[in-house]
Protein backbone atom coordinates (compact mmCIF):
# COMPACT_ATOMS: atom_id res chain seq x y z
CA UNK A 1 0.00 0.00 0.00
CA UNK A 2 1.41 3.39 -0.99
CA UNK A 3 2.26 5.68 1.90
CA UNK A 4 2.79 9.01 0.16
CA UNK A 5 1.75 12.59 0.83
CA UNK A 6 0.20 14.47 -2.08
CA UNK A 7 0.99 18.17 -2.32
CA UNK A 8 -2.05 20.35 -3.00
CA UNK A 9 -2.07 23.32 -5.33
CA UNK A 10 -2.38 25.68 -2.38
CA UNK A 11 0.69 24.24 -0.72
CA UNK A 12 2.63 24.43 -3.97
CA UNK A 13 1.74 28.09 -4.31
CA UNK A 14 2.70 28.86 -0.72
CA UNK A 15 5.98 27.01 -1.10
CA UNK A 16 6.84 28.89 -4.28
CA UNK A 17 6.43 32.19 -2.44
CA UNK A 18 9.00 31.12 0.13
CA UNK A 19 11.68 30.14 -2.40
CA UNK A 20 13.94 33.11 -1.64
CA UNK A 21 13.48 32.77 2.10
CA UNK A 22 14.30 29.10 2.20
CA UNK A 23 17.37 29.48 0.04
CA UNK A 24 18.74 32.36 2.12
CA UNK A 25 17.76 31.10 5.57
CA UNK A 26 19.00 27.57 5.15
CA UNK A 27 22.55 28.32 6.25
CA UNK A 28 21.45 28.35 9.90
CA UNK A 29 19.42 25.15 9.75
CA UNK A 30 22.26 22.98 11.03
CA UNK A 31 22.88 19.30 10.40
CA UNK A 32 19.99 16.99 9.69
CA UNK A 33 18.43 15.03 12.54
CA UNK A 34 19.28 11.43 11.69
CA UNK A 35 17.19 9.86 14.44
CA UNK A 36 13.80 10.02 12.75
CA UNK A 37 12.41 8.72 9.46
CA UNK A 38 14.06 9.77 6.20
CA UNK A 39 11.54 11.83 4.22
CA UNK A 40 12.30 11.93 0.50
CA UNK A 41 10.69 14.35 -1.95
CA UNK A 42 9.96 12.78 -5.32
CA UNK A 43 8.07 13.17 -8.57
CA UNK A 44 5.12 10.74 -8.60
CA UNK A 45 6.30 8.66 -11.58
CA UNK A 46 8.64 6.85 -11.62
CA UNK A 47 10.56 8.23 -8.65
CA UNK A 48 7.92 7.84 -5.94
CA UNK A 49 6.98 4.43 -7.34
CA UNK A 50 10.58 3.25 -7.11
CA UNK A 51 10.92 4.64 -3.59
CA UNK A 52 7.65 3.02 -2.55
CA UNK A 53 8.94 -0.32 -3.84
CA UNK A 54 12.06 0.16 -1.68
CA UNK A 55 9.94 1.18 1.32
CA UNK A 56 7.58 -1.78 1.04
CA UNK A 57 10.12 -4.47 0.15
CA UNK A 58 13.65 -3.57 1.19
CA UNK A 59 13.88 -0.76 3.76
CA UNK A 60 12.70 -2.70 6.80
CA UNK A 61 15.44 -5.32 6.38
CA UNK A 62 18.14 -2.67 6.82
CA UNK A 63 16.37 -0.72 9.56
CA UNK A 64 15.44 2.25 7.37
CA UNK A 65 12.25 4.17 8.16
CA UNK A 66 11.50 5.68 4.75
CA UNK A 67 8.72 8.15 3.95
CA UNK A 68 7.88 9.33 0.44
CA UNK A 69 6.49 12.80 -0.19
CA UNK A 70 5.25 13.49 -3.71
CA UNK A 71 5.70 16.78 -5.51
CA UNK A 72 4.35 17.56 -8.96
CA UNK A 73 6.80 20.30 -9.95
CA UNK A 74 10.55 20.69 -10.40
CA UNK A 75 11.18 23.50 -7.87
CA UNK A 76 9.75 22.60 -4.47
CA UNK A 77 11.63 19.29 -4.00
CA UNK A 78 14.87 21.27 -4.00
CA UNK A 79 13.65 24.12 -1.81
CA UNK A 80 12.25 21.61 0.68
CA UNK A 81 15.58 19.77 0.73
CA UNK A 82 17.47 23.00 1.21
CA UNK A 83 15.34 24.21 4.13
CA UNK A 84 15.25 20.78 5.81
CA UNK A 85 11.54 20.09 5.28
CA UNK A 86 12.67 16.81 3.71
CA UNK A 87 15.91 14.90 4.11
CA UNK A 88 16.55 14.17 0.44
CA UNK A 89 15.00 14.29 -3.00
CA UNK A 90 14.87 12.09 -6.05
CA UNK A 91 13.64 13.66 -9.29
CA UNK A 92 16.39 15.50 -11.19
CA UNK A 93 19.55 15.27 -13.29
CA UNK A 94 22.93 16.99 -13.00
CA UNK A 95 22.47 19.78 -15.58
CA UNK A 96 19.14 20.74 -13.98
CA UNK A 97 20.62 20.73 -10.46
CA UNK A 98 23.64 22.79 -11.55
CA UNK A 99 21.33 25.39 -13.06
CA UNK A 100 19.03 25.38 -10.01
CA UNK A 101 21.87 25.81 -7.52
CA UNK A 102 23.34 28.66 -9.55
CA UNK A 103 20.05 30.52 -9.86
CA UNK A 104 18.81 30.01 -6.31
CA UNK A 105 21.96 30.04 -4.18
CA UNK A 106 21.27 26.52 -2.93
CA UNK A 107 23.90 23.86 -2.21
CA UNK A 108 22.25 20.56 -3.07
CA UNK A 109 24.48 17.70 -4.17
CA UNK A 110 23.93 14.30 -5.82
CA UNK A 111 24.44 11.09 -3.86
CA UNK A 112 23.86 8.26 -6.33
CA UNK A 113 22.46 8.04 -9.88
CA UNK A 114 19.59 5.58 -10.21
CA UNK A 115 17.86 5.78 -13.59
CA UNK A 116 17.34 7.55 -16.89
CA UNK A 117 13.98 8.64 -18.29
CA UNK A 118 14.56 9.12 -22.02
CA UNK A 119 13.12 12.38 -23.37
CA UNK A 120 10.89 11.82 -26.40
CA UNK A 121 9.00 13.54 -29.20
CA UNK A 122 5.30 12.63 -29.28
CA UNK A 123 2.33 13.48 -31.45
CA UNK A 124 -1.37 12.68 -31.69
CA UNK A 125 -1.42 13.82 -35.33
CA UNK A 126 1.48 12.07 -37.04
CA UNK A 127 3.12 8.66 -36.83
CA UNK A 128 6.67 9.54 -37.88
CA UNK A 129 8.88 12.54 -37.21
CA UNK A 130 9.51 13.11 -40.92
CA UNK A 131 5.76 13.71 -41.35
CA UNK A 132 6.06 17.06 -39.57
CA UNK A 133 4.80 19.68 -42.04
CA UNK A 134 6.34 23.03 -42.84
CA UNK A 135 5.39 25.54 -40.17
CA UNK A 136 4.35 22.86 -37.65
CA UNK A 137 4.26 23.80 -33.97
CA UNK A 138 6.32 21.78 -31.50
CA UNK A 139 5.89 22.20 -27.74
CA UNK A 140 9.07 22.08 -25.64
CA UNK A 141 9.69 22.42 -21.88
CA UNK A 142 10.41 26.01 -20.87
CA UNK A 143 12.96 25.45 -18.09
CA UNK A 144 16.53 26.09 -19.12
CA UNK A 145 17.96 22.58 -19.04
CA UNK A 146 14.99 20.64 -20.40
CA UNK A 147 14.45 23.08 -23.26
CA UNK A 148 18.08 22.65 -24.32
CA UNK A 149 17.72 18.91 -23.92
CA UNK A 150 14.62 18.93 -26.14
CA UNK A 151 16.39 20.92 -28.85
CA UNK A 152 19.37 18.56 -28.69
CA UNK A 153 16.99 15.64 -29.20
CA UNK A 154 15.58 17.29 -32.34
CA UNK A 155 19.11 18.09 -33.52
CA UNK A 156 20.29 14.51 -32.97
CA UNK A 157 17.46 13.26 -35.17
CA UNK A 158 18.04 15.71 -38.04
CA UNK A 159 14.87 17.72 -37.45
CA UNK A 160 16.79 20.94 -36.71
CA UNK A 161 20.46 21.86 -36.51
CA UNK A 162 21.80 23.74 -33.50
CA UNK A 163 24.67 26.22 -33.69
CA UNK A 164 28.10 24.86 -32.85
CA UNK A 165 28.68 25.06 -29.12
CA UNK A 166 25.02 25.20 -28.12
CA UNK A 167 25.01 23.92 -24.56
CA UNK A 168 22.69 23.22 -21.63
CA UNK A 169 21.13 26.66 -21.92
CA UNK A 170 20.25 26.44 -25.62
CA UNK A 171 16.99 28.04 -26.77
CA UNK A 172 15.30 28.29 -30.18
CA UNK A 173 17.56 31.30 -30.82
CA UNK A 174 20.46 28.82 -31.02
CA UNK A 175 18.97 26.97 -34.00
CA UNK A 176 21.21 27.31 -37.05
CA UNK A 177 19.01 25.40 -39.50
CA UNK A 178 15.25 24.86 -39.33
CA UNK A 179 14.37 23.34 -42.72
CA UNK A 180 10.68 22.88 -41.87
CA UNK A 181 10.33 26.33 -40.30
CA UNK A 182 9.05 24.75 -37.11
CA UNK A 183 7.50 27.00 -34.50
CA UNK A 184 8.23 26.31 -30.85
CA UNK A 185 5.72 26.65 -28.03
CA UNK A 186 7.50 26.90 -24.68
CA UNK A 187 5.51 25.37 -21.81
CA UNK A 188 6.09 24.22 -18.25
CA UNK A 189 7.37 20.65 -18.52
CA UNK A 190 4.32 19.22 -16.74
CA UNK A 191 2.02 20.86 -19.31
CA UNK A 192 3.63 19.38 -22.43
CA UNK A 193 1.57 16.14 -22.48
CA UNK A 194 -1.64 18.18 -22.23
CA UNK A 195 -0.62 20.21 -25.27
CA UNK A 196 -0.70 17.27 -27.69
CA UNK A 197 -4.18 18.15 -28.97
CA UNK A 198 -3.15 21.76 -29.58
CA UNK A 199 0.24 21.33 -31.26
CA UNK A 200 1.64 19.12 -33.99
CA UNK A 201 4.15 17.46 -31.67
CA UNK A 202 5.62 17.88 -28.20
CA UNK A 203 8.90 16.97 -26.53
CA UNK A 204 7.95 15.43 -23.20
CA UNK A 205 10.03 14.39 -20.18
CA UNK A 206 9.87 10.68 -19.49
CA UNK A 207 8.15 10.94 -16.11
CA UNK A 208 5.37 13.15 -17.47
CA UNK A 209 4.95 10.90 -20.50
CA UNK A 210 4.46 7.86 -18.28
CA UNK A 211 2.02 9.74 -16.02
CA UNK A 212 -0.01 10.55 -19.15
CA UNK A 213 -0.22 6.87 -20.16
CA UNK A 214 2.32 7.27 -22.94
CA UNK A 215 4.90 4.51 -23.35
CA UNK A 216 8.19 6.14 -24.34
CA UNK A 217 9.66 2.92 -25.69
CA UNK A 218 6.62 2.46 -27.97
CA UNK A 219 4.91 5.82 -28.50
CA UNK A 220 7.79 8.27 -28.99
CA UNK A 221 8.49 9.34 -32.57
CA UNK A 222 12.14 9.81 -31.55
CA UNK A 223 13.70 8.97 -28.18
CA UNK A 224 16.93 9.83 -26.42
CA UNK A 225 19.64 7.21 -26.40
CA UNK A 226 20.68 5.94 -22.97
CA UNK A 227 24.31 5.59 -24.09
CA UNK A 228 26.62 8.20 -22.52
CA UNK A 229 23.55 10.16 -21.45
CA UNK A 230 24.25 12.92 -18.86
CA UNK A 231 20.64 13.16 -17.72
CA UNK A 232 20.45 10.29 -15.24
CA UNK A 233 18.20 10.96 -12.24
CA UNK A 234 19.73 10.73 -8.79
CA UNK A 235 19.13 10.84 -5.06
CA UNK A 236 20.22 14.27 -3.78
CA UNK A 237 20.71 15.96 -0.40
CA UNK A 238 21.74 19.31 1.01
CA UNK A 239 25.55 19.50 1.08
CA UNK A 240 26.84 18.11 4.34
CA UNK A 241 24.18 15.43 4.64
CA UNK A 242 25.82 12.92 2.32
CA UNK A 243 27.06 10.88 5.29
CA UNK A 244 23.66 10.64 6.98
CA UNK A 245 23.43 6.87 7.68
CA UNK A 246 19.82 6.83 6.47
CA UNK A 247 20.86 8.36 3.16
CA UNK A 248 23.65 5.83 2.78
CA UNK A 249 21.21 2.97 3.38
CA UNK A 250 18.77 4.34 0.81
CA UNK A 251 21.54 4.91 -1.76
CA UNK A 252 22.60 1.29 -1.43
CA UNK A 253 19.03 0.03 -1.79
CA UNK A 254 18.30 2.24 -4.80
CA UNK A 255 21.23 0.68 -6.64
CA UNK A 256 20.48 -2.90 -5.66
CA UNK A 257 19.76 -5.79 -8.05
CA UNK A 258 16.19 -5.85 -6.72
CA UNK A 259 15.56 -2.25 -7.81
CA UNK A 260 17.19 -2.84 -11.20
CA UNK A 261 14.81 -5.76 -11.78
CA UNK A 262 11.83 -3.72 -10.58
CA UNK A 263 12.65 -0.93 -13.04
CA UNK A 264 13.12 -3.35 -15.93
CA UNK A 265 9.92 -5.29 -15.18
CA UNK A 266 7.67 -2.32 -14.48
CA UNK A 267 8.79 0.16 -17.12
CA UNK A 268 9.85 -2.11 -19.99
CA UNK A 269 12.46 0.26 -21.39
CA UNK A 270 10.59 3.51 -20.72
CA UNK A 271 12.79 3.95 -17.65
CA UNK A 272 16.33 2.53 -17.70
CA UNK A 273 18.48 1.71 -14.66
CA UNK A 274 21.76 3.68 -14.70
CA UNK A 275 23.81 1.41 -12.45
Amino acid sequence: MRNTAKITTAVLAAGALTLGLTACGSEDSGAADTSGPLVVAASPVPHAEILTYVKDNLAKDVGLDLQVKEFTDYVLPNTATQDGSVGANYFQNQPYLDDFNKKNGTDIVPVVTVHLEPLGLYSSKIKKADELKSGATVAVPNDTVNEARALKLLDANGIITLKDGAGNDATPKDIAKNPKNLKFKELEAAQTPRSLDDVDAAVINGNYAIESDLKPSEDALVLESAKNNPYGNFLAVKKGNEDDPRVKKLAKLLTSPEVKKFIADKYAGSVVASF
